[in-house]
């Protein structure tokens, strides 16, 4: 019988090989399978089979080819969901950094990165997507969203408690990492739920540095589980829903929200 009560979530904190889908889809399938019976739900970064390449023509894939494929034997074999984000070819000739949420029993679930990080260059080789997407998984509302989306708070603003736990998925510079963890405890503060968010670590093909850093803060924007800095680790961790409830019944902020109409 499911405990609807807690959800068992893996950051899965690692290096990605530049521009090898292949090699990185081995890689991280190793990592997932040590989590089997572990864990209900594995993290994974931004873009894991790629790295934040702009080589859109070359490297993207449609929803059903070889990263999804691979991805839905994972979360069938080792019984959990996986998230992550990877290239994707849309077929009319756009292309989307799309986040992905793949059940256990196959269910595909998609987002497309609404903020595109124009610094470096991401929106001139990637569309933006129009909508969020909120998964329910296990009891829990789950909405999933990508690295430069952590900046805008309107677009993950949690309206009547819609969902229970976000996630952000990224490849997040080490030179601003005091922002990713200060925004990251914002954004459950602010949207009264749990908050995980996965990076990368290492150096890609641009020199970029990436620290890692992967955290899970409560509605309260307390630390509870962090995977450190430079270092390879998944790290598991435990939510519960009495102390969510709780904070919303004790505490509820979110009644005393302004109405808002978001324009796309």
């Amino acid at each position: 019988m499911e405990d609807f009560g807690s959800l068992r979530i893996s950051m899965v904190q690692s290096h990605i090989v530049w521009e090898d889908v292949n090699e990185n889809i081995g890689y991280y399938g190793e990592l997932l399978r040590r989590l089997k019976g572990k864990t209900d739900l594995a993290v994974l970064p931004e873009l894991f089979t790629t790295g934040l390449s702009l080589r859109v023509e070359d490297l993207s894939e449609p929803d059903d080819g070889n990263t999804i494929r691979a991805v839905k034997t994972y979360a069938r074999d080792y019984d959990l969901a996986v998230t992550g984000s990877f290239m994707a070819s849309s077929g009319d000739g756009r292309y989307f950094n799309r986040a992905f949420f793949i059940t256990p029993d196959g269910q595909e679930f998609y987002y497309n990165k609404r903020h595109l990080f124009s610094m470096a260059g991401e929106d001139k080789y990637f569309s933006s997507g129009t909508s969020r997407l909120v998964v329910d998984f296990r009891g829990w509302k789950i909405c999933l969203m990508v690295c430069y989306d952590l900046r805008f708070p309107v677009w993950s603003r949690n309206v009547d408690n819609e969902y229970d736990v976000l996630i952000y998925v990224a490849n997040w510079a080490e030179a601003r990492k005091k922002v990713w963890k200060s925004l990251l405890q914002a954004r459950a503060i602010e949207n009264m739920c749990y908050v995980c968010g996965v990076n990368r670590i290492g150096i890609d093909a641009h020199e970029f540095k990436y620290h890692g850093g992967s955290l899970i803060i409560s509605p309260k924007g307390k630390k509870l589980f962090d995977a450190g800095e430079k270092e390879a680790k998944t790290v598991t961790g435990i939510i519960k829903r009495a102390d969510l409830d709780k904070l919303r019944t004790k505490f509820p902020v979110w009644k005393d929200a302004d109405e808002f109409e978001l324009k796309i």
